[in-house]
Parts: C-alpha cells; structure tokens; sequence
C-alpha cells in the first residue's frame, strides 16, 4: 500500500505589511517602470505591484473577454492591440496590466483616481465590444 500524498496546508490569508517602497522600481526617461521578470506559475497577487512610484496604493479592476482563447491567432493579436492603444492614452496611470488568454481576462491596476476605473473599463469596451468588466451591473 503507497503512502498518502501529504496535502499542503494553505498560506494565511494576511501577510505582513509591505514596506511603501517595496515594490517601486526605477523608472526610465520614459517613465515607464521596467517589467518584473515572469515567473511561470506565479500567483498574480504577487506579481501585482501595490503601489504607485509616489508611494500611493494602486486601484485595479479585472474584465471578462469571454470566448478570447478559442478565436484565432490573429483575432487574438487584434483585440491585443486595440487594448494596448487604449491603455497607452492612459499610460501615465496605467501600472499593471496582463491578459490572462487561459482565464480570458485583463487585470489592470492603476493610480487611485475617481472614476478612472469606470472611464477606463469603457474605452477598452469602446475598443473590444465583448470585454466586460467583472462585477459590473448588467444593465450598465
């Protein structure tokens, strides 16, 4: 008779406080802030940076593109494209942003700022019609 695999228990749900500039980076001339190095497999908690380089908390929000992963590569690679010219008008806020293709997702974190994560959501809907942001009202 084997042995039964040992089950891992789950990390707590709280951690320590992070440090203001923990997750600030060194910006180039263009002041775009360099990409963290992917780590496959990564949670995207900790991926996500939590802070802004003035040292403010980060807002995010997260949109459902339903049926992304079963189009074809190059209805893929438009919808890519029409997201990342609606995220380089609001690259000054803009400090996150990843497609998950498995999940058919996009989170996006930026700067803490009434209705930036409304107005943002609904240029990209402009852009990609079927992308929907994730707790939005239906009859919004």
């Amino acid at each position: 008779m084997r042995p039964r695999p040992e089950i891992p228990r789950p990390l707590p749900a709280t951690r320590e406080p992070e440090p203001l500039d923990a997750d600030v980076e060194r910006c180039d001339p263009s002041g775009l802030r360099r990409a963290r190095e992917f780590e496959p497999g990564a949670p995207l908690w900790s991926r996500l940076p939590s802070r802004g380089a003035d040292g403010r908390r980060l807002a995010d929000f997260m949109m459902l593109i339903p049926g992304l992963k079963r189009r074809t590569e190059l209805e893929i690679r438009e919808r890519m494209l029409a997201i990342q010219r609606v995220l380089e008008g609001y690259g000054d806020v803009i400090a996150f942003a990843e497609v998950n293709l498995r999940l058919n997702t996009l989170w996006v974190s930026v700067q803490a700022r009434p209705g930036l994560c409304v107005e943002i959501p609904l240029a990209i809907q402009n852009a990609v019609p079927e992308a929907l942001l994730i707790g939005q009202r239906p009859d919004r």
